[in-house]
């Protein structure tokens, strides 16, 4: 069973998109696995089923999916476009990350000094 997280100020569509993404790229979902029915998976989200349906479609457009007519979709045997994904992902979040520190006030220089001294565990509690 997959954790389904969505925000409202954000369509599911897109959201759905990028958990299905997350999956795969973090091997929860590992190559040539069988993805579950389109109707399993959206109430499992809670969803609609031709949400899933096109965001379902999208991936496999995009590589990630394939669909054999009569087994159903599976996740890529293509270990490159996994990696690639994977790597597209980082490059957004690191963006998002140095973008928000220099919000903060940190210059692009500050940022690995203070990396290199973080520890986990060091956040303040919320």
């Amino acid at each position: 069973m997959m954790n389904w997280h969505f925000d409202n100020d954000r369509p599911i569509y897109t959201q759905i998109i990028e958990s299905m993404k997350l999956f795969i790229v973090s091997g929860e979902l590992k190559p040539g696995d069988k993805v579950p029915p389109v109707r399993e998976l959206a109430a499992e989200a809670e969803v609609n089923p031709n949400t899933m349906q096109r965001a379902l479609s999208d991936l496999e457009r995009d590589g990630l999916l394939y669909t054999n007519r009569t087994s159903g979709r599976f996740v890529t045997e293509n270990v490159d476009v996994i990696e690639a994904m994977k790597l597209e992902i980082a490059r957004k979040s690191i963006a998002a990350f140095l973008t928000s520190m220099e919000k903060i006030g940190y210059s692009r220089a500050e940022i690995p000094q203070l990396l290199k001294n973080f520890k986990l565990g060091d956040e303040a509690s919320e």
